[in-house]
């Protein structure tokens, strides 16, 4: 389907963010500091933490085995307040609402296929002993990477990404104090022969108080959030630009009173915004044995070094793992006909320049550390306001150097 995209004179493609007190983004940042202060005491931790939120109250449940003393309660409300429900009058106050905890130790059905032995958890077993740690489930994961943005990301999530967290920045700042911390973006590129050309429409839904008028907050919003990000785009902004904020005319009502929310339901905004496939693994709350966020990440990793290595201008990587078994079954690239080389090629070279057993991709990208709750909002990929270990492109290098070898053979 892409390849027919990239071929096409023109098309739109649209995708969307959300902000870091929506629903679903509440649950996917508590989960994630429940890993993070886990991993903060025992690097080791086994974590699978789930979090649901309605009304009054946020829920924890889950498998976690670790050697921490975490105090739940607090470190919820912490988590709440941070994001701005801090009072009841915005629907959700995370001094006042209930929390529930239902946390249980991981099985050891699934732990007997990861750890091989004790001393790898005591710190005692050599690097290569760490990594034939086996994958902790079966699955396929996906990464990609484009040379749309300096980021190599799709434009349209990453400017979707852009917009909330501008809308953040300005609510946190009180430069618009009277947005409320739930949130939307949507932003659709007009493509040409297969490249970003210009916008063509910027959706910002916003959570508001009750007092303010839908002309002041169209102007505030198109003032100091999406003129701004547009502006810094450098991409094409003409008359047609079609602009809507707020249309149904009013969001007083938002976050876990407006809708309930899940860790775990924003997979696309969290990857690359529908651009590329989905392997249908969630990130958050979850430690890097699970290969569905660290496979995830490293499919990222090899996909933004195969582009910033001039290999291709668009590249999608697929692995699959078995659970307890620590080689990929498979690695699958994808050019959609921008590579330099054959795909088969870049696979095989990519095979040769990353090690993607599950305990050399923990190893190598330094993911026993409490990194997690910092990329729980505003995507996982493309943070160009973080120094994430996935996002380097130290392989840039090594693979020029394998492809003119093979190039020269």
């Amino acid at each position: 389907m892409q390849s027919t995209f990239l071929n096409s004179e023109k098309y739109l493609f649209t995708s969307e963010s959300v902000t870091e007190g929506h629903p679903d983004k509440i649950c996917d940042q508590v989960s994630d500091a429940v890993l993070d202060a886990c991993l903060a005491q025992d690097p080791y931790s086994r974590v699978a933490c789930e979090t649901a939120t309605k009304t009054g109250f946020v829920m924890l449940l889950g498998e976690i085995t670790t050697n921490a003393h975490i105090d739940f309660d607090r470190l919820v409300r912490k988590v709440v307040t941070d994001i701005g429900y801090d009072d009841s009058s915005k629907g959700f106050d995370g001094n006042s609402c209930g929390v529930q905890v239902a946390i249980a130790k991981q099985s050891g059905d699934i732990d007997m296929g990861v750890s091989k032995a004790d001393e790898v958890k005591k710190g005692q077993a050599s690097e290569d002993e760490i990594a034939k740690i086996g994958a902790g489930d079966q699955g396929m994961m996906f990464g990609f990477a484009c040379n749309e943005t300096p980021a190599l990301m799709p434009m349209p999530i990453y400017l979707a990404h852009k917009l909330t967290r501008k809308l953040t920045e300005v609510r946190k700042n009180d430069t618009l104090p009277w947005l409320r911390p739930d949130g939307k973006s949507q932003v659709t590129i007009e493509y040409r022969k297969g490249k970003p050309y210009r916008v063509d429409t910027v959706l910002i839904s916003t959570q508001h108080d009750p007092d303010v008028t839908q002309k002041e907050i169209f102007d505030g919003v198109k003032k100091y959030v999406i003129d701004p990000v547009l502006k810094e785009s450098g991409i094409i902004v003409d008359g047609d630009l079609k602009i809507y904020v707020n249309p149904t005319g009013r969001f007083v009502i938002g976050g876990p009173m407006g809708d309930a929310g899940v860790t775990g339901r924003k997979i696309i905004v969290d990857t690359y915004g529908g651009t590329g496939r989905h392997g249908g693994g969630a990130f958050s709350g979850k430690d890097p044995t699970k290969v569905d966020r660290s496979a995830a990440y490293a499919a990222r990793w090899v996909a933004k070094n195969v582009v910033a290595a001039g290999l291709a201008d668009r590249c999608e990587i697929q692995v699959a793992y078995a659970i307890g078994v620590a080689h990929p079954l498979s690695i699958n690239v994808e050019t959609f006909g921008t590579g330099k080389i054959a795909d088969e090629d870049i696979a095989e070279i990519i095979s040769k320049t990353f090690d993607l057993r599950p305990g050399a991709i923990i190893r190598d990208l330094d993911l026993r550390k409490p990194i997690y709750q910092q990329v729980a909002a505003y995507g996982h990929f493309g943070r160009d306001d973080l120094d994430l270990s996935w996002e380097k492109t130290n392989k840039v290098e090594a693979l020029k150097a394998a492809a003119a070898a093979k190039a020269s053979k």
